[in-house]
């Protein structure tokens, strides 16, 4: 049985100012998405799934139903508020989604098989694909799940720090805890320019941190055993959170969970792709440029679906 790609998009993309999932990126107008789904069926997945708001249901459908015909399986899924189904009989005023677990367990009735969740706006690389295809046909089990490990310094930004979560892994390959780092960045020079030496600020303080060391960027591996081990996680989750507003229940809030209390463990697949994604509009030119690179050395076809 072929795997199932479940993409999640349906985040307000409020920093980037407009629908961020559906904007063009490629030399025909190609979104993230489409790379996103190219590197899957190359890879061997069977299906896709978006994870959308229901209003943006039509969007979608016009955008990549049509090219996407006898290429690959589709199916939606929407991501709201109804709390009936976690046995929560009363509303929990939110103006944003519950976050990226919560937005997987959408996919619950949807996926029968092993399947990956992945961001809507990130690009990740053919590796990568190709390594969570594999695991999930061959290594995958109900209480061994995965992520994809980029290297830390293929996923810093050249303009300023970002925030990733650090993996630490056991002799095994298998994640033990992830440490969320604010402000990643490249060490600078004398003259201010970037080196390779990568570090993190916490408290003001300044430390070391190895460039290949491994991070996660939401590229995770499962079987359809999450959905019933996270949605009780969920449950009490938004209970206790029904007064916070801006709480997101995490994936790695799931893998945190399940690491700690021995029910599942999450192996690293560490990949050498460069990874980058969108968050502002200032960074629309730069994924654009590296897209660009990307077609030029043959990677992928200037027209990605002819």
């Amino acid at each position: 049985m072929k795997p199932t790609l479940v993409i999640l998009a349906a985040g307000m993309a409020s920093r980037y100012g407009s629908m961020k999932q559906t904007d063009g990126f490629g030399p025909n107008g190609e979104t993230i998405i489409d790379y996103s789904i190219y590197d899957a069926i190359q890879a061997g997945f069977g299906k896709v799934i978006f994870v959308i708001k229901q209003e943006f249901a039509e969007n979608f459908k016009s955008i990549f139903e049509l090219k996407l015909k006898g290429k690959i399986e589709t199916d939606y899924v929407f991501q709201n508020f109804d709390l009936q189904t976690y046995g929560i009989d009363f509303e929990i005023e939110r103006a944003k989604p519950w976050g990226t677990a919560h937005a997987t367990l959408a996919a619950k009735n949807a996926v029968k098989e092993p399947f990956c969740v992945i961001n809507a706006d990130d690009f990740y690389g053919r590796e990568a694909y190709q390594k969570m295809h594999d695991f999930l046909t061959s290594e995958v089990s109900d209480n061994q799940f995965s992520l994809i490990g980029f290297q830390t310094d293929k996923t810093l930004s050249d303009y300023g720090s970002v925030s990733r979560g650090v993996c630490e892994v056991d002799d095994s390959g298998n994640m033990t805890e992830v440490n969320e780092r604010i402000k990643v960045y490249f060490k600078k020079d004398a003259d201010g320019n970037n080196t390779s030496e990568v570090a993190y600020e916490e408290n003001g303080e300044e430390f070391p941190l190895k460039a290949d060391s491994r991070v996660s960027m939401n590229f995770w591996g499962f079987t359809p055993k999450v959905f019933e081990l996270s949605a009780e996680m969920f449950k009490n989750f938004a209970l206790k959170n029904k007064d916070n507003p801006k709480a997101e229940f995490f994936i790695p809030l799931v893998a945190d969970e399940l690491i700690k209390t021995g029910k599942a463990a999450f192996k690293v697949i560490p990949t050498q792709n460069k990874w980058f994604g969108v968050t502002y509009i200032e960074d629309k030119p730069i994924v654009q440029e590296n897209i660009d690179k990307l077609v030029e050395s043959g990677e992928y076809p200037t027209d990605l679906w002819t």
